[in-house]
């Protein structure tokens, strides 16, 4: 339990205690006048019931006065998020309507609006390179006009796509080493990548090595497939190219984290696509205000030593 304000009380207990002394003297005086006076004293301890349960009432308002709060943990939905959105020439592919791009926008958006305040969401946006177009943040408006500014361009790679996801999520570039080892950059169970691509991967960072540095980190990789395998032609310089959607990468990169792909061949479920990605819940220690309460509780000891005072002597004052 912990308390906001400690001093009042150690005053609350120091006025309480000094009022039951005062309770107590008082008590052997008068009983001492009386036997004096030769009167038998009536009513033995119960005669001073009212006035202790009316002390209780003091020495528990002055607990809640203090502010006492329990520490309690509470699951909730909490972590960083980064969308990692595919931008390259393929995605301009009409396969899903009316773009593959302007199709995962729109799930993304919907992804976004779905998830509390406690999420910190960012963007990435990746071809053959990767940029961090919005850094995690719980201000999910900065993530949706990332989102809407994307555009088509380039190539793709999935490697430099979750190393840069990375990135976004500890804050420090991460990057394989020079001889093929893979960084270590510490334990990030809250963090969750959603790449949302059409799996043509063209090079760039080791797909496999990427998602390895992603598991050993605790950070599961959820991957959206946009496209149908059937595919479309896109027109690139002047030429037109055959693109169709590869499952089988995007299976790997989340079946290695730990994450789960899905599939989503058409707009109607990519829109869904927010329901079915379960974030993981975190447990933390949140403090439960107690004055409510005690304050409660101090009032009925209050009203209870009044009424036994008050049917004990006949008087209100």
């Amino acid at each position: 339990m912990t308390l906001s304000s400690p001093l009042l009380l150690a005053l609350g207990l120091l006025v309480t205690a000094a009022l039951a002394w005062a309770a107590v003297v008082s008590a052997r005086r008068r009983t001492a006048a009386l036997a004096a006076a030769g009167v038998a004293v009536p009513g033995g301890r119960r005669t001073y019931l009212g006035i202790g349960l009316t002390i209780a009432g003091v020495g528990v308002l002055a607990i809640a006065t203090a502010g006492p709060a329990a520490m309690v943990p509470v699951p909730r939905t909490a972590g960083t998020v980064i969308l990692a959105i595919d931008v390259s020439n393929s995605m301009g592919a009409d396969d899903v309507a009316p773009t593959r791009l302007a199709a995962a926008q729109r799930a993304a958006r919907a992804f976004v609006a779905a998830q509390p305040d406690s999420v910190d969401i960012g963007v990435v946006a990746f071809e053959r390179g990767a940029l961090t177009t919005a850094r995690p943040d719980s201000d999910h408006s900065i993530a949706l006009a990332a989102i809407d500014r994307l555009k088509i361009t380039g190539g793709t790679s999935l490697g430099t796509a979750i190393m840069a996801s990375l990135s976004a999520i500890t804050g420090k570039q991460v990057a394989v080493g020079r001889d093929g080892t893979a960084p270590d950059i510490g334990y990030w169970p809250s963090a969750t990548i959603v790449m949302f691509s059409d799996g043509q991967n063209q090079g760039g960072a080791d797909v496999e090595r990427a998602a390895t540095v992603a598991q050993r980190a605790g950070v599961h990789i959820h991957t959206v497939g946009v496209g149908t395998t059937a595919g479309a032609t896109v027109q690139v310089d002047g030429y037109h190219l055959q693109t169709s959607l590869e499952e089988d990468i995007l299976t790997v990169i989340a079946q290695t984290t730990g994450g789960a792909y899905h599939p989503a061949s058409d707009a109607a479920r990519l829109d869904g696509i927010a329901d079915t990605i379960d974030l993981r819940l975190t447990v933390s220690d949140e403090p439960l205000p107690l004055a409510g309460g005690l304050i409660g509780l101090a009032l009925a000891l209050l009203t209870a030593g009044a009424a036994l005072t008050v049917l004990r002597s006949g008087r209100v004052i």
